[in-house]
Order: structure tokens, then sequence, then C-alpha cells
């Protein structure tokens, strides 16, 4: 087993020679390079699997021994300071190097197919595997300077994949969001390192907590201070898991391809700030207040991640919403110091939001394939409706990761969610009703995206495309396939390129577009009226899609019986205790879950009641396909109109625009940060040129008009020198005698 832990260092560069070799490749030999660039999916895959294998024999070993390993080596050492680097295996790494891992390889595999049309497709490549290795190296840190060094690389890895395709505005506006939203927290971080290690001298985290509670215990450090270094810290996580106030980037982070929605805002970015509390948590449950505000920012990021879902019209971004929901409950149990809900629900939520994530990008590309839809609706719920009998596939995976986050047993959420929803009424009433109310709201919004997606018949765009109406249009999709195989060998493809590619897992051949992502319409949409029995419908995606959608659906279905307790010895024990117990013994808690079924069974119960009538109150409102908060006269019928009617339909509306809206923070993080910040440049822009450089100009003018008038005083005769003289003296000598 040591000598297993030993090789720890190599799970962050196992998937690094993907990105470099494909960069050597493109500037060294770029034809070759993308001739063969379907190999590069295969080694992507291969080398996270290799990752994925090693993690989950690590798990094994310290789920059976209770142990944890760390190797530190000296970098920088001097009198007074020394920097170490190193790696820590613990269960916490382990968790989370299997989530990244599977996913990852899940997102791979999925993205040779979805981006094969796309003439950057070795870039995307690229930047997945290089974040895989940022993502690895941040998890296995063993220092607060390692965890930051890592911390920025995924910042800029985002970066790169949220603006991936960078022509478009709103890629290009989105990526600048996400990055400069994140430097707030990311400088808060900072500081708060810093901040500690003036107090401990030590940047290792088993030193770190150590002398700190020893300073702690004897009232050696400054309250205050240290409350304000954990604040600090805490900002870091607010910012990159999309907490409240920070949370604003997560829904425009969504202008990237889906694939990597799935992997980065589903499952492993949005989850680094989880993981940092996580791993700081045994500093942070000595400051009491601390713990209170991390609770008090997750249960707001909570409530207020639900109801902005509620409205949304694009799929992908009713997905944020759902996830910065999440990972406020994930955040609430860290601050109520539910350590094993917390990491519980992130590996049960992982799971099934990348399965909603990549079928809501099977849906998408399912619908590029209509005439007439541009991205923009191929997006948008509101035009969709009846893809249940286009995408069976698609849709029956949907509606298992849309089961799972309403809590519906024995889906993996429900599990975990319970727990979290258990302990809020140890921690605080008024917490709790907000969870119990959003979890209601959670099974709503859900089942509302999957009824608008593919229940109903009816499309808003065009009509019946279920095969009813024809259509006497020829489309041809610039992203990838065109909608029928019976295209005319006549017909243009204008705005193509000649190049061709193959993915690595299919062999069906799609059509590289240079330049499709960056048109606001990219369709070319032929008229061609004598040719009646062309229709136009969606289509399900290739096997190479649907396979992760498969293995995602077992992973939902299963993966939260990691959690059920089983009587060992007398013991009710379960896997995840076991595995977590280094880290709860680190926390002075109980390593086992010790769990009364008569309880639980009548908890789970109201919470699944309560995820039931939601779902209930959706299909109410959304089974019929022309119902939405957008069309009220389903409710007004119901309520009859009369006062009551129109006050109601006054709290609907008013309950849509908050939705809709974004509650209106993004209007005032515009108004007043972004506005105010250019005001004041302009202000200052203005005192400089007129005060600062008036004031220097001035002085030149003023010595520039007194030289040119006293250049006519001087005529080159010694009288009037003398004359002047003697006046100046005269009058000075009077003034002395006067006063």
């Amino acid at each position: 087993m040591q000598q297993t832990y030993q090789y720890g260092w190599l799970i962050p560069f196992i998937p690094l020679p993907v990105p470099i070799l494909i960069g050597v490749g493109l500037l060294l030999f770029p034809t070759a390079t993308n001739n063969f660039r379907r190999i590069w999916s295969f080694h992507s895959v291969l080398l996270l699997s290799i990752v994925m294998i090693f993690s989950m024999n690590l798990s094994i070993q310290q789920i059976n021994s209770n142990s944890s390993y760390q190797y530190v080596w000296s970098w920088i050492v001097t009198n007074d300071f020394s920097l170490e680097f190193g790696y820590l295996i613990d269960p916490l790494t382990s968790i989370m190097s299997i989530l990244i891992t599977t996913v990852g390889i899940m997102v791979l595999i999925y993205s040779d197919n979805y981006m094969a049309h796309d003439q950057a497709y070795l870039r995307f490549f690229a930047y997945m595997s290089f974040f895989s290795t940022s993502m690895l190296g941040l998890v296995t840190s063993s220092n607060l300077i390692q965890i930051y060094i890592f911390w920025e690389l995924v910042g800029m890895c985002s970066y790169l994949l949220i603006g991936f395709w960078f022509t478009r505005p709103l890629a290009a506006n989105a990526c600048q969001k996400a990055f400069v939203t994140n430097r707030v927290g990311d400088f808060g971080l900072l500081l708060g390192i810093l901040g500690f290690y003036w107090i401990t001298g030590s940047f290792e985290f088993q030193d770190l907590f150590e002398i700190f509670n020893n300073l702690i215990s004897n009232n050696e450090v400054n309250f205050l201070f240290v409350t304000l270094c954990a604040v600090l810290l805490f900002a870091g996580a607010v910012a990159k898991s999309a907490q409240f106030p920070l949370h604003v980037w997560l829904p425009d982070a969504m202008e990237g391809p889906t694939p990597i929605s799935a992997l980065i805002h589903a499952a492993t970015m949005v989850a680094a700030g989880i993981f940092l509390v996580a791993r700081l948590l045994p500093l942070f449950i000595v400051i009491p207040y601390i713990m209170n505000l991390i609770s008090l920012i997750a249960i707001i990021t909570v409530l207020l991640g639900a109801t902005l879902a509620l409205a949304q019209k694009d799929i992908k971004r009713g997905l944020a919403y759902s996830t910065m929901s999440q990972l406020g409950y994930m955040m609430l149990a860290l601050g109520m110091g539910s350590y094993r809900s917390a990491l519980f629900h992130l590996i049960t939520h992982a799971y099934s939001k990348a399965l909603l994530f990549l079928g809501s990008g099977s849906v998408i590309h399912s619908m590029e394939g209509i005439v007439g839809y541009s991205p923009d609706k191929s997006q948008n719920m509101i035009l969709m409706g009846g893809l249940r009998k286009h995408v069976p596939i698609t849709k029956n995976a949907f509606l298992l990761g849309t089961l799972s986050l309403c809590g519906i047993p024995p889906l993996a959420c429900f599990w975990s969610k319970d727990e979290i929803l258990n302990d809020t009424w140890l921690y605080s009433t008024i917490f709790a009703i907000i969870a119990w109310v959003t979890a209601g709201l959670t099974a709503f919004y859900m089942f509302r995206i999957y009824l608008l997606t593919f229940e109903g018949h009816l499309n808003i765009y065009l009509q019946n495309y279920s095969g009813k109406h024809k259509i006497p249009f020829y489309s041809i999709s610039l992203w990838g396939k065109g909608v029928s195989k019976r295209i005319n060998q006549n017909v243009g493809l204008l705005a193509m390129t000649d190049n061709k590619s193959s993915s690595f897992f299919s062999k069906r051949t799609y059509r590289i577009d240079g330049n499709g992502r960056n048109m606001t319409w990219p369709y070319i949409t032929i008229p061609r009226f004598e040719n009646k029995k062309l229709d136009s419908y969606p289509y399900e995606s290739d096997n190479t899609m649907l396979f992760p959608l498969l293995v995602l659906g077992l992973f939902t279905l299963f993966v939260g019986f990691i959690g059920i307790p089983f009587n060992q010895g007398g013991v009710n024990v379960d896997i995840l205790s076991k595995w977590l117990t280094p880290s709860i013994n680190l926390l002075h808690q109980k390593s086992t879950n010790s769990t009364d079924w008569y309880e639980f069974m009548k908890d789970a119960i109201v919470s699944v009641s309560i995820g039931y009538l939601g779902i209930f109150i959706a299909s109410f409102l959304y089974k019929s396909p022309y119902s939405s908060l957008l069309n009220l006269d389903l409710i007004n019928s119901a309520l009859k109109r009369g006062p009551k009617g129109i006050f109601w339909e006054k709290i609907i509306n008013g309950i849509y625009s908050w939705s809709y809206n974004r509650a209106y923070i993004d209007s005032f993080y515009i108004r007043f940060l972004t506005g105010g910040t250019r005001r004041l440049a302009e202000l200052t822009h203005f005192f400089d040129r007129r005060v600062i450089d008036g004031i220097t100009n001035g002085v030149g003018f003023i010595s520039f008009f007194i030289g040119e008038a006293i250049k006519y005083v001087g005529g080159g005769r010694i009288s009037s020198y003398l004359f002047f003289y003697l006046a100046y003296v005269l009058i000075c000598l009077f003034i002395f005698f006067i006063t």
C-alpha cells in the first residue's frame, strides 16, 4: 500500500502529455496534426482512464485501512522562510479524483462526436485535458500556496473553455465576466492565505490546523483578525462555486459548448469551492462566526438559485441555476458542520447534473437540424415540445436525472439531499423551512424543464414537426449534419469548407465548420417547393453521445447506495462513512452514521411528498403545450378572474419578472458597480486632465507670459535699470515705514 501511495504525485501529470503534444504538433506540424486529429480523443480518454483506475485503487485502500498519505519536498529554504511542495492522498482527494475522472471520461467520449464538426476540435481537447490536469493538481495539493497555483490554472482553463467560440460576442463577454468575477474571490483567497501564514507561519494543512487550534485554545490570537482572514478565504470559494453574491458568472458561462458545461459547471470546477471549504473545515469549525456566515450565504444561494430557475427559457441556463441552488445545499451542510452530508451530495449531484447537461446537449444537437432554428432557438424550451417521440433515449436519461434532483427514491440525490434537509432542523428552524420549500421548488422547475422540452406535441415555431406536416425546404446545417439524407446533390454548401472529419468512436464523417459558430443564423435554407416529401424533424444523437448518457444514468441509479448503512457487528455503518473516517476523525466527529430507520422513513415520506407536490404543480401548469408562466390563461381560468384572480396574477407576474430578470442583480451590478466604476473613471480622467494637467500647464503658461512681459522691460539702457531699481527700493521703504 505504501508503495502505491508513493506514485500519487503522478495523478495530475498523467493527462498533461495530450495538451503539450497537441500544442507542439499544431506549431511544428499543423497539417499532419489536423489530419490525425481523431487520435487525440482516444489518447485523452485513455490517459484519464489510467488516472481513474489509479484513484479507485487508492480509494479502496483507504476504505480498507482508514489511512491517509502525505509527501512533501522542500523547494525554497532560507533562515526565515520555507516553502514546500507535495501531494496529499486522503478521502477528500480520492473522492474528487474519482469524480473528475469518471465524469471527465464520459464528457470526452461525448465530445468526440459533439465537436467533430468543429474546426477547433484539437484546441477543445487540449483545453479539456489541461483543465483535468489543473483540477487534479488542485485536489492533490498539500498546502495553500500549491492550491492557489492550481486554483488560478483552473480559472484560466475555465476562461478559455467558456470563451471557446470567442468570435461570438456573447461567448467573449461570458468568459470575461467569469474571469473578472472570479478575480474578486481569488484576490480575497490570496489575502486570506497570506493572513493565516502570518498567524501560523505555515502553509501546510496539518501544521496549519494544529498551530491554529493551539493558538485559539490559548487565546493567543486576535479573534477579529482571524475572522477577517477566514472570510477572505471563504470569498474564493464563494466566487468559484457561484454563491451569492458572486454567482452572476455561472448562467452566462453556458455560452461555451455543452460538454464544457457538463464537466466544469456540474461536476468539477464549481465543486472546487466546496472542496476548498471542506479541506479547510478544521480551520473554520473553531470560528463560530465564519460557520454562521457560510450557512447564511448558502441558504440565500439555495433559495435564490431555485427562484431564478423558475422562468428561464434557455434549457442550459435553467440547469445552471439549478446547479447554483444545489451547490448552496452542499455549502449549507458544510456550514452546519455536516461534512459527510456535503460530500455525499457532491457525489450524487455530480453524476445527476452531468447526465442532465449531456442530455440537454443531445436535445440541442437534435434541434439544430430543424429548419430555421438558430442557436438561441435550439436552446429555447418554449420552442420545443414533443421531443419524446424523436429522442426517446435522451428523454429517458433526462427524466432519470430530473427525478434524481427532485429527490425521488431510490435515485442518487434522494439519499444525500434528505440527509441535508434533516440536518437543517437541528441547526435552525428558519433555515430548515427555507431548505424544504426550496426542495419543492427544485421539483417544480426541474419538471418544468422536462415537460417543456419533451412532453406535449405543439411547437410554436414549426407548428408541428412530428412528421404530420411536410416542410418544403432543404435545410443544411453548418453544425455537422443535414436534416435529411435526401438532400439534392446539386445543392451548394455555401460558407462551408471542403474538409471532412470522422470522430474516433464513430465512423460517421462530418464536415468541418470553419465559421459556423460565428454566424447569427448558421443555416442555409434553400426553398425547393417542387419536392413535397421532404420532412424536417429532430433526430436522436449518435451512439457515442448516447453511451455516456447510459453510463451516467447507471451512476444516477446506484451511486446513492454508498450512503445506505448496513449492519456490521451490531453497528450501522455505510461505505461512505468508512471511506471518510480519517477526515471525520480530524473534525472530532463520529465516524459512523447510525440511522434510525423509522425516523428516516418518516422524514423521507415528508421530503418525497414535497417533491411530488412540486412535480404535480409543474404537470398542472405545463402538461398542456399552451400553458406556461408566459401564458396565464390556465391559471386565470382556474381562479375565475375577479379581484382574487387579478391579485394572484400580479403575484405570478412579479415572480416571473423576478426570475426571468435574474432578480435584477445583474442590472444592479451593471448600473451601480460597472456604471459606478465608469463614472469614477470619467471623473478621475476629468480631474487628471483639467486639474493636475491644468496646474502643470498653468504654471508653464504663467512663466511664459511673465517671461514675454519682462523681455520688453529690458531695453539695454543702464539709466532705465537704475530708475526702476531706485523706484523699487523707495516703494519697499515706504511700505516698511507705514507698517
